[in-house]
Parts: structure tokens; sequence; C-alpha cells
């Protein structure tokens, strides 16, 4: 198989995060591109912003410098525009300024926020709709290894976290790194002394982010998978709620959940430790840089090295460009988990399906219904389920496939849908390989009816309609008509408008059985597939099902998978299946004339629905 079981391989280091975030850039950069205007006003108002907020504390500099200590400063030589202005005008003026700078800034921050938030929603957005389109896309074989709930969570809530953290995480990190690295380059340009004091903390803080970082991003992956263990198990469990209360399951899957949910709880705690411990550290190492630059600032001030102003930029600087850094470990810790979750959403993209459209797949012609298999040999997970599988079946021929569960039955109608592909030999439509036509073409060209038709939580004529998208009003009724179900329809409450419960739960067995004859019937296939079709239903039901049954499948290439004999007797051949190999294959008196195993099966079937019917027959005189 090409597709794997999805990975759960966890990140040993920091190391791994960058690369990490490298491919999820490469991935997504062609639906990046599309937003290049939106991202291009967005970073030309991030840079706006930073050069307001760098300006910010210049207007209190030259208050201190050139109104409130002009006699300490030493950079009244320096400026005699503003030594020659009216000491109210200049103070009004640079009042004026802090508004226009702060006012500037907002602004800049407002369009840069607007426009990314809206970017990054467009491209998750188109994300989560390729996701979902590629997972529908994705083989059998893959879906019956994967979780549900795990799936349903990375396309929904891994999706929704890129763009959260985009927004909340990684603007406000870009952001405050570039107008940290500003700020100390206009230290450097103040003082190289002070500035050397200011960043001599910074390896502290780079070598804590680093252990810390590296625990939060395990963690939160980790966390991830469990939260995708605890959706699987509650989905699994609501899907099969009638089976969990008959078998009073519910302490059983409760403690499972539990368990899961703990756990979760328990990662998601230590995460916020991790991250509340990252932030004192920062806090500490602020603390001590702004200590140490008052320590020597104050005694350059006292020596007229630097002004009073000058230090106070020194020291709004520190507090302006080091406040975000205590949230640091906030971003990155946002940003660990975000990408976990594009990991995990390149995982499930990366995934190749087995069935897919070969090169060169054209649009299947109208089939005639010739169906032959030759030699075909099919293994799943190195288990064989058919052997050498040979037969041929004639446009409108009847055929019925027998015996025990397990033999192959289902595998092999299976592999006439393309649901898998063959280890060996070939499977032939109309004298062509069906692997030569590309997949929607093939399957919209023959109907299925299941044992336990699946309908969808929508109206009864959608859901026949979804058997032929685009099918009118007339040929919706007509299919129904067929499938025997018109007449219950008209008696419900909204009629055809009537909306289903999940999975058809508000209509009897034999309603929605009908309902999926419909479905299969509005596509007027060449080929019909029919598993136990009737398995389950009363008498009246089946009755009403088989007749429609009957209509479906005139002038079409049928295959009845069916444990009841009776329903085979009519089939135009019988293939009885067992351990993966057709061990018999004939008609009805054909096969009983051969004596083994289908006249066998035959007889003791007969046997038993002989005795039953007596029973009954024995309780009803005696009631």
């Amino acid at each position: 198989m090409r597709n794997k079981s999805i990975s759960t391989k966890r990140p040993k280091n920091l190391k791994t995060a960058l690369p990490g975030l490298a491919r999820i850039f490469q991935r997504f950069w062609p639906l990046i591109q599309k937003e290049r205007f939106l991202l291009i006003v967005s970073f030309i108002g991030l840079l706006i912003e930073i050069a307001a907020q760098l300006l910010e504390p210049w207007p209190l500099k030259f208050i201190f410098d050139h109104i409130i200590l002009p006699d300490a400063s030493v950079s009244n030589l320096n400026s005699p525009i503003l030594n020659g202005l009216n000491p109210m005008v200049l103070l009004t003026l640079l009042t004026l300024a802090i508004v226009a700078a702060t006012g500037l800034r907002a602004v800049a921050a407002y369009f840069s926020l607007v426009g990314m938030s809206l970017a990054a929603s467009r491209i998750v957005t188109e994300l989560r709709a390729n996701l979902y389109t590629h997972l529908q896309r994705l083989s059998l074989s893959f879906h019956n290894q994967a979780k549900t709930g795990d799936l349903i969570t990375r396309v929904t809530y891994d999706t929704d976290r890129l763009r959260e953290v985009t927004v909340t995480a990684a603007l406000p990190l870009v952001v405050n790194t570039l107008t940290l690295i500003g700020m100390v380059g206009v230290m450097f340009w103040l003082n190289g002394e002070l500035a050397l004091i200011a960043i001599a903390v910074f390896p502290l803080f780079v070598f804590s982010s680093i252990q810390i970082t590296k625990r939060i991003r395990g963690i939160s992956r980790q966390h991830r998978q469990r939260e995708g263990a605890m959706a699987a198990t509650a989905a699994e469990a609501m899907g099969a709620i009638k089976v969990v209360q008959a078998l009073s399951l519910e302490a059983m899957l409760e403690t499972m959940f539990s368990t899961h949910n703990q756990k979760s709880l328990e990662e998601g705690v230590q995460a916020q430790q991790l991250s509340a411990r990252l932030q004192r550290t920062v806090e500490l190492l602020v603390a001590v840089a702004t200590a140490l630059v008052l320590w020597r600032g104050v005694q350059l001030v006292v020596q007229k090295t630097v002004t009073p102003g000058d230090l106070l930029v020194f020291i709004t600087y520190l507090k302006t460009a080091f406040k975000p850094t205590r949230q640091l470990a906030k971003y990155l810790g946002q940003i660990a988990k975000a990408i976990a979750s594009g990991e995990r959403i390149i995982e499930l993209l990366d995934t190749i399906p087995d069935i897919r459209d070969l090169r060169g797949a054209i649009e299947a012609p109208t089939f005639q219904g010739a169906i032959e298999f030759k030699n075909v040999t099919f293994a799943y997970e190195d288990k064989t389920i058919l052997n050498s599988i040979n037969f041929e079946v004639k446009p409108g021929q009847r055929v019925a496939l027998v015996g025990p569960s397990g033999g192959g039955k289902s595998t092999l109608v299976s592999l006439l849908l393309r649901f898998y592909d063959p280890l060996e030999g070939q499977i032939l439509i109309d004298g062509h390989d069906l692997r030569e036509y590309k997949l929607e073409s093939l399957r919209r060209q023959i109907s299925i009816v299941l044992q336990d038709s699946i309908l969808f939580a929508a109206s009864i004529r959608d859901n026949i309609a979804y058997g032929s998208l685009g099918a009118t009003q007339e040929e919706i009724e007509t299919a129904a008509r067929l499938a025997n179900a018109h007449d219950f329809i008209i008696d419900l409450p909204q009629g055809y408008d009537t909306i289903l419960g999940e999975g058809g739960a508000t209509l009897s067995g034999g309603q929605r059985q009908r309902i999926a004859i419909a479905r299969a019937a509005i596509r007027k296939a060449a080929i019909v597939i029919l598993d136990e079709p009737t398995v389950g239903l009363d008498n009246e039901n089946e009755r009403t099902v088989s007749e429609a049954l009957e209509r479906l499948t005139q002038n079409s290439t049928t295959f009845l998978i069916t444990h009841d004999l009776r329903t085979a007797q009519s089939a135009d051949q019988i293939f009885y299946i067992e351990k993966g190999r057709i061990l018999e294959c004939g008609t009805h008196p054909e096969l009983m004339n051969l004596n083994s195993r289908y006249a066998t099966l035959y007889r003791l079937q007969s046997t038993i629905n002989s005795n039953n019917s007596t029973a009954i027959d024995s309780y009803a005189i005696t009631a």
C-alpha cells in the first residue's frame, strides 16, 4: 500500500521547528501568492507601525532636553531650531507630535492587522477546501486505517489554528522582532556602551527560549494527537450509539474518553506551565537589563556624556522592546502548536491515494455491461482475499455471489467499483480495462444498493438526486415510483422536502432501502450491485423492496451478494465463493445436479425455512 497510517513521530529538538516552518511555507506558497496584494499592504502598514513606534519616545526626549532640563542637556548646542522656539510653542508641538506618532501607529497597525487577518482567512479557507477534497479522494484502504475523529480535527481545528496563530502570534512576533532590531540600532547610535549593557542579557534569553520552546512544541504535538484520539472515540461512540447502549458499553467508553481527556488536560497544563516559566524568566532578565542601564546611564548623565532625554529613550525602548519579549514564550508556544498542526495537514495532503486516475485515463463511454475478470488476485495487508478469479458476464445477465462470510464476495464487487485495484490480473468492462477510465466516469455508470444503505441528513428529494446530480423533479418522482417509495413519501408532512435524520434514522428500514433503490435507479446504470439488500426486513417490506429491485435491475448487468439462496435461484450465473476462490459456477439446476457445496447449503436452508414456517403456523393455530 502506498498510503501509510498517519505518523505520530514527535520532533526531538528545536532544530526541527525551522525546517517544519519552512516546509509549511513552501507547501502553502501557491495559496499565499494568491493573496500577495493584501500581504504587501499589510507589510507596508507593519513598517509604518514600527517606524511610528520608534519615534514615539523622541518628543519626550526633546521635552526633557530642551524644556525641563535645558542646562543638563548637551544636545542644545546641536539643535538651533529647537532652541530658537518659544518653550510653550515647542511644548505644544512636541505634545501634538506624541499624539500624531501614536495615531499613525494605530492606523498603520489597524490596516496591517485587518489585511493580514483577511489574507490568512482566505488562505485557510482554500486550504480547508483542498484538504477536504483530498480526503474524499483517498482510497478505502486509507480510511479503513485512519480514525474519523482525527481526520475531522485536521480539517477543522488544525486549519483554523494556522489562521488564528498567523494573526495572534506570527504577526505580533514579526512586529516585535523588527521593532526590537530597530530600537537596538537606535540605542547603538545614541550610546554604544548603554546599548551593549541593554542587550547583554539577550544570550540568556535565547538560551532559555530554545530549551523551553523545544519542550512546548513536543507537548503541543502530543496534545493534538490526544485531542484527535478523543474526537475519534466520541465520533465512534456517537455513530454506533444504538449498539453502545444495547451492549451497555457506556461506562467502558466513558472511561476510555475520560482517560484521553485527563491526559489532554495534563499536557495542556504542562504547556501552559512552560510558557509561564519562560515569561517569568524574560521579565526577570528585562528587570536586570533596566537596572544596569539605569545604574550606568545616570552616571553618564552626571558626566554629561549623554542627556537625560537620551537615557529616557533608552529606558522607554527597553520597556517597549522587551515588553512584548515577555510574551515571546506565548507567541513561540502558539507558533509551535501551529507548526504541529501544519505538519499534520501536510502529512495528510502528502498521502497519495492508492486509487486514482492513471495518466492518460479517458472518460468512460456508455457501458453495455459486459464484464470479465482475468486471473484477478487481490491481497490486503499481505493477506490474500481473492485468488485467480476468472469469469465472464454478458450484458444484462444476473449474477449471484454466494458462499460463507469472509470468502471475498464484497471484495470482488469493490474491485469492480475500483475501490481497490487487483494485485494481479485485469477487470474488463466491454473489453477494456476499467483502469483506462477516469474514476468518476466509471463509478457514475454503476449503481449500488447495500444491506444498510446510508442516507444523508438532507431532504428526500436531495437524497434521491444524489444518484444523479441535476436530476429533475420528474426524474426523481419516476425513480421513487420504480422503488415503491412515492406513496409513503407523499404521505410525509413535507413530502419530498422532508428532511431526514442523520443516516436516515427517521425512516424505517424498508423505507430507507426504497429511497436507496430510488437513488440507484435514477442513474439508469448499465451495471447494478446489490449487497444483501433485503436482509433484516420483515416479509411485507422484503416483498416491496424485492419488487423494486426487480424493476431496478431490468436490462442491467447485476451482481447480487446474498446468503439467502432462494433469491439466487433465478440468476443467470451463480458463483459459490469460498476462501477467495470460485469453487462452483453455474445455474441453480446445474449446481443442484452437481450436488456439492451449493446444493448442500441450499437443502439445509430449505429445511430450516420449512421448519420455521411450520413452527409459525403451529403458533398461529394455537393462538
